[in-house]
């Protein structure tokens, strides 16, 4: 199921425009990167990239939880029927809601 989440993921989010915010976190990594060391550099590497990674799978969990929820009230609103604009309907479901009062 994860792997059709995945695609489901890939087809349908956009990620949102946060070019500044990257801009910005890219010009602060640069300004840290000049301070460092080989070795720091390295670090601070792999921390950037175990927070790219961080973020990509967060994002799954949060589109995937999204996608749960909707599918369990699209299954719960099924369950009381399937809405309709029908007018005898309309009436019908006015009467039973009247006789559960």
């Amino acid at each position: 199921m994860n792997d059709y989440m995945r695609a489901l993921h890939q087809r349908f989010f956009r990620e949102p425009d946060v070019s500044e915010l990257e801009a910005d976190i890219e010009d602060t990594r640069q300004e840290v990167r000049d301070c460092l060391d080989k070795m720091q550099r390295r670090r601070l590497m792999h921390l950037v990239d175990m927070q790219n990674l961080l973020k990509e799978t967060i994002s799954l969990a949060s589109f995937t939880a999204g996608f749960k929820l909707a599918w369990g009230l699209s299954k719960e609103l099924e369950a009381d029927g399937l809405y309709s604009f029908d007018e005898e309907e309309t009436d019908r479901a006015c009467r039973q809601m009247r006789e559960e009062e």
